[in-house]
């Protein structure tokens, strides 16, 4: 066939379509009451009649809220950048130049503007180029059901078919669009149907609405557009990509376009502009001097980039990532696998989300963080990583690491990433790291429960194997060559538990667990944290290089199971109030797009441990800040002064350094570690500082802005208990050999020291005295000494008479002195009063034995004469 003979077709088409047109338009009664005038009519009334119009997708946008409560925008999410405004919101050039240039009989028809679709199917049928003809009522419809099919689509197939079916000419879709065009005019005001329309209008890429259009192409709200940036806008409408304006580099529509010579900016854009302005002074809608200056003045642009994504939220980026999981991890339906509505909220929702980030301490965090640790190093790939949050709410108040947001693949280097380090996986990918020395508070707060004292001391000796550990939940556990060692190379002894947290001795707190439940240690890591290891494990359930499991054994109260930072601050957040465990969280609260409320994920309060152990585990963990491991920490500090407790962690081979520690308000985790490999932090540099003390420059800046904003108090003083320790009984060890009398003080809760030999009737070498006997404190040192074996009993000679006793000592071995006292008993006369050393003390052969005999005294029963001399 012919083209001529196709368009001759296509006119015939068009007509019949044009025919049925003029019929229900003309005939606005028929339309409305679906009277059929002919065939066409009923053809027509019988296409669908009832547009649902869906929500729009609009832009959300994640805020920072300042301590005036003013909010900053820290980044918007959208699949279209869309920001619906109210109709008083819009400029009138805007709405003028719309119905001007798009639709002038807008305020007349019923939805249809016959005129323009005659001429538009008459231009299209015979080859004289494609006419719109449609009204603003069918552009809007035609707009709305391809943002109901978006909002269904789920891949970027489905969209792109959604787009194709609403937008590809045919007489089919027309009839539609008509149909759809005439049942809104019903149901909606004018002035509705021109708001829809120019906030759902398309304005070039992902631009749609006239409000993101105007700040996005001059920088300014719809309300403030002048004629000129107006009539510009609307020109864009009309064919987008032909007409926008941020393509400086396009030779017909650039800032450098050359017409006849001279330099028109955007000329294209120009030209359309100008038919609209020309329209509106025809229609009466402007001015001759308005158009006359309008026409004058140039096409210039001030393009303001829109920010998309958390790469747009500078130093909030690893937050405003936080922020995002958070939304799609709690506010998802699992009842809906392959959609998630968190994600599609945030995309399409229009969500405005305010989080709870403290602007003042976040921009403290950022900067520390970057100053101390590079974003990368030659021959180490490190990481550095703070985060704080609120104690008794779960608030995060800053979160920092020290490499660039980046989710570009394209973009590469150890100086981006787009793990957040200090989350767990499901929060940002990271599967966290060994807290080393930091883990051990969990311990401290197992001794507490488990009825222990802060002064109860343990045998911390060093040793190359510490036997079996008692675990209530998987079974003992055995130690086998495990032979861990103290940092500062002390070989430990008798020591309290408030020493070992202090002074942060590994064979301390493993003493102090071989006397705990380790199910119980881990139970209550598990609660102080409100988490499990970083990789969404529970503790104990990590998997080694050869997929085994590796159990909660003896090394796991050293710190060996990957956590995630925010866990540790949870932690210590909760130690410092009372107990009290407290999810973390990112988000204040969230408005739709309407500005009705949205429930926001909530913190979830356990008590972890009891107030009292809480108060326990301040006292001892206190003293780590003032006199112990975390000093290097305070003494940088301007608020010194507040009350904080902390403790310092350090990994095997230094490959991760910690500095934990709160305030009765604020909790603060820092960490420098590799992120990946396993590079000794103290035998690293950076500007000639030592890695692994970096922890000790950003803890205290941090916290300093912390206490100032956040004033802490004194903690509560732990109940006595806890500090005085309970007394048990010692069993007596005498007579026993060496070692069987240590396995039984041990077994009793006590320590003890070999102090050399004693005079004993023990066996030589067994042990011929103790220090204590009876009830000593729990955990006390026992004074042990070996026998000499070199005295024996001394015989009972008391009551016996004089020469018998001193013969029985002497066949004994012993020397005799004999001393006389008098009694006025006669029967004592003669007679052993008493001795020394008594009956069944020990004494060296040949030493002496006083024995007392008895005399008679006169006394008043005498002669009674006088006293002797001048009688």
């Amino acid at each position: 066939m012919s083209d001529v003979g196709a368009g001759i077709l296509g006119f015939v088409g068009m007509s019949a379509l044009a025919g049925v047109l003029v019929t229900a338009a003309v005939t606005p009664a028929l339309a409305v009451t679906g009277m059929a005038a002919n065939n066409s009519i009923t053809m027509f009334e019988n296409l669908p009649g009832y547009l649902q119009i869906e929500e729009l997708a609009q832009k959300s946008t994640i805020y920072a809220v300042k301590p005036d409560k003013s909010p900053v925008p820290l980044a918007n999410f959208y699949d279209d950048n869309r920001e619906e405004v109210a109709f008083d919101y819009i400029s009138q050039f805007l709405k003028d130049a719309a119905i001007a240039g798009e639709d002038p009989r807008f305020y007349d028809h019923g939805g249809i503007d016959i005129a323009g679709t005659v001429r538009g199917a008459l231009s299209t049928a015979l080859d004289k180029g494609t006419q719109g003809g449609s009204s603003i009522t069918q552009q809007y419809v035609k707009n709305v059901l391809v943002a109901n099919d978006m909002a269904k689509a789920t891949t970027d197939e489905e969209r792109a078919e959604a787009w194709e079916k609403h937008t590809r000419t045919s007489i089919d879709r027309k009839l539609k669009e008509m149909r759809y065009a005439i049942a809104v005019e019903k149901e909606y005001p004018k002035d509705e149907i021109l708001r829809g329309y120019l906030n759902i209008a398309g304005f070039g890429g992902q631009i749609y609405g006239v409000q993101t259009a105007a700040s996005y192409y001059f920088g300014t709200n719809a309300k403030d557009l002048s004629l000129a940036q107006a009539a510009s806008l609307i020109a864009i409408v009309n064919s987008p990509e032909e007409f926008r304006l941020d393509y400086p580099e396009d030779e017909l529509n650039g800032a450098a376009t050359v017409v006849d010579g001279e330099p028109v900016p955007y000329a294209r854009n120009k030209e359309r502009r100008d038919y609209i302005l020309g329209k509106m002074l025809s229609e009466k809608k402007v001015t001759q001097e308005q158009y006359d200056a309008a026409v004058a003045e140039p096409v210039a642009p001030k393009i303001t980039e829109p920010s998309s994504g958390c790469q747009a939220a500078g130093i909030y980026a690893y937050f405003c990532d936080y922020v995002t999981w958070e939304i799609k991890n709690k506010l998802d339906d699992p009842k809906t696998e392959d959609v998630n509505e968190g994600a599609r909220m945030l995309e399409r929702g229009g969500l405005d989300i305010y989080t709870t980030i403290d602007v003042d301490l976040q921009t403290t965090a950022d900067s520390a963080v970057h100053e101390n640790v590079p974003a990368s190093a030659e021959g180490i790939n490190v990481g550095g990583s703070a985060v704080s949050v609120e104690v008794g709410t779960g608030r995060i108040l800053a979160m920092a690491q020290n490499t660039t947001y980046n989710v570009d693949p394209d973009v590469t280097g150890d100086q981006y990433d787009a793990v957040n380090y200090n989350a767990p996986i499901d929060y940002g990918s990271s599967h966290g790291f060994q807290p080393g020395s930091t883990f051990k508070i969990f311990t401290l707060g197992q001794w507490l429960n488990e009825g222990h004292s802060v002064n109860e001391s343990v045998d911390a000796k060093k040793r190359s194997n510490w036997g079996t550990f008692q675990d209530s939940c998987d079974g003992p556990k055995e130690a086998g060559d495990w032979d861990p060692r103290n940092d500062e190379g002390n070989s430990g002894g008798f020591q309290s538990a408030l020493y070992n947290t202090v002074t942060s001795q590994n064979t301390g707190f493993v003493a102090m667990a071989k006397q705990l439940d380790l199910c119980g240690i881990k139970n209550t890591a598990t609660g102080l944290m409100s988490a499990g290891r970083a990789d969404g494990k529970p503790l104990g359930e990590g998997l080694d290089e050869n997929g085994d499991r590796i159990p909660f054994g003896p090394s796991a109260v050293l710190g060996t199971e990957e956590i995630a930072p925010i866990s540790m601050a949870t932690a210590f957040a909760a130690v410092a109030g009372g107990g009290k465990s407290c999810t973390p969280i990112a988000i204040d609260s969230i408005t739709d797009a309407n500005g009705e409320p949205i429930e926001v994920p909530k913190s979830t309060c356990t008590q972890a441990v009891t107030a009292d152990v809480a108060a326990g585990m301040n006292y001892a963990l206190q003293r780590v800040m003032t006199e112990g491991t975390g000093r290097s920490s305070r003494w940088q500090m301007d608020t010194s002064d507040t009350p904080m407790i902390g403790k310092t962690g350090t990994t095997d081979d230094a490959w991760a350094t910690w500095m934990s520690g709160a305030s009765s308000r604020v909790a603060t985790v820092v960490g420098v570690y590799n992120v990946t490999g396993g590079v000794n932090l103290r035998d690293t540099y950076f500007d000639g500082e030592q890695a692994a003390t970096l922890r000790h420059n950003i803890w205290p800046r941090i916290m300093d802005v912390a206490n100032t904003k956040y004033p802490g108090s004194d903690f509560p003083e732990p109940k006595q208990e806890y500090l005085s320790t309970p007394m048990a009984a010692v069993p007596s060890v005498l007579g026993l050999a060496p070692a069987a009398a240590q396995k039984a003080l041990e077994q009793a809760g006590f320590g003890w020291t070999m102090d050399g030999e004693v005079d004993s009737s023990q066996p030589k070498g067994t042990i011929g005295s103790q220090s204590a006997t009876g009830q000593a404190p729990r955990g006390a040192t026992i004074s042990l000494k070996t026998s000499r074996g070199n005295q024996s009993g001394v015989p009972d000679v008391t009551g016996m008479q004089a020469d018998l006793a001193e013969a029985a000592l002497a066949a004994a071995g012993f020397r005799v002195e004999r001393n006389e006292e008098g009694t006025s008993d006669p029967t004592k006369v003669g007679f052993v009063i008493s001795q020394s050393p008594g009956s069944g003390e020990n004494a060296k052969a040949g030493s002496k034995v006083t024995i007392v005999v008895g005399r008679l005294d006169g006394g008043d029963g005498g002669d009674g004469g006088n006293p002797p001399g001048n009688g």
